[in-house]
């Protein structure tokens, strides 16, 4: 009697020596649950030490460092924004965790509020639908058909000229050529 062994397992004796090659191409790493900082991360430990009506502008950048952003029309709030993201199928980032410092100051440099935020305080904003009309981009079917009937030369430059881009024979040809030259 003669033991036969199953298509899954022949297939799978075929496809295991090219299993090596295949990590190298990343075709393996599609699946690497490998945590990633991205980020201004600030540490707890750091602001704890930082005492609001006493701190200052360079307290803040000599215990946490620089901010990731400044809010936009005010240079005393000073925003750190971390996240924490794993890869997801189509090694696309997911968000695990987030967090986002806001250290407020006064006039004088002095910091007045601390406020931490964290995934779900953010917002989902959905995109608009539609486009954004250009003008100028309605061309009709004919204008399309024939719109560039004239523009290049068998030559393939635009024009009708030898020497120039223009109509006339050089680029600085006198009446009716594309010169540059005032007559």
């Amino acid at each position: 009697m003669r033991f036969r062994v199953p298509a899954f397992f022949r297939a799978a004796l075929l496809i295991a020596p090219l299993l090596p090659a295949l990590g190298g191409c990343g075709v393996l790493h599609i699946f690497d649950p490998t945590a990633r900082q991205r980020g201004s991360r600030v540490d707890p430990a750091a602001l704890k030490e930082l005492i609001p009506g006493t701190s200052s502008r360079a307290d803040v950048a000599a215990l946490i460092g620089s901010p990731t952003a400044k809010a936009t029309f005010d240079d005393n709030t000073w925003i750190y924004i971390s996240q924490i993201t794993t890869t997801r199928i189509g090694r696309t980032p997911g968000v695990r965790k987030q967090q986002v410092v806001i250290m407020t100051f006064d006039p004088n440099g002095t910091l007045r509020h601390i406020s931490q935020l964290n995934r779900d305080d953010g917002a989902q904003i959905d995109m608009a639908a539609g486009a954004t009309p250009s003008p100028g981009s309605e061309a009709s079917f004919l204008q399309q058909l024939f719109g560039n009937v004239g523009k290049f030369t068998p030559a393939g430059l635009p024009g009708g000229g030898g020497g120039g881009f223009g109509t006339g024979t050089s680029a600085n040809s006198g009446p009716g050529g594309s010169g540059n030259t005032l007559h």
